[in-house]
Formats: C-alpha cells, sequence, structure tokens
C-alpha cells in the first residue's frame, strides 16, 4: 500500500526543507516561515521535475525521498535565484 502525501504533508515537508535549505545556503535571515514553505514546496516540483528528467520514479519513493527530493530541489532553487539577483550564498 503506497501512501501519498496530503496537502497538509506537503507543506509540513516543504516547510521542513526549504527551512533547513535556507540554512545550507545562508538565506535563512531574508525567509520567514511562509517562504521557507514555498520554498520547500516549489523546491519540491523543482527536484521531482529533475528526477523524471532522469528517469526517477519520483513519485513513489515516500516520505523520505520525497523530503529528500525537496530539500534538494530547495537548495538548487535558492542557488539559481542568488545567481539572478547576484547574491553569493554559501
Amino acid at each position: 500500500m503506497t501512501l501519498s502525501l496530503s496537502i497538509v504533508g506537503w507543506i509540513v515537508i516543504g516547510g521542513l526543507a526549504g527551512w533547513i535549505a535556507s540554512k545550507f545556503m545562508n538565506t535563512d535571515a531574508q525567509q520567514g516561515i511562509l517562504l521557507n514553505i514555498v520554498v520547500g514546496v516549489v523546491g519540491g516540483l523543482l527536484g521531482g521535475w529533475v528526477l523524471t528528467v532522469f528517469g526517477v520514479d519520483a513519485a513513489g519513493g515516500g516520505w523520505i525521498f520525497s523530503f529528500l527530493t525537496c530539500l534538494a530541489g530547495a537548495c538548487l532553487l535558492l542557488f539559481i535565484v542568488g545567481l539572478i539577483t547576484g547574491r553569493r550564498h554559501a
């Protein structure tokens, strides 16, 4: 039986992943809890998309895989935003 993530699950995982990614990328002082959640959820979408491009089934990985996907995607998102805005992170 596979458990899919609900909206609340995505918010919780996204918020946690966004917060940890902002710690990794040194952007935590600039972000609040809402932006951490947005970065984590959008990072999850970005990370999931990147994984599917490489042929990885991102949807069937479970909670831990989803968290790691969100975390990696959030770090990638913050890195890209830093490049665009000219701010250096990490």
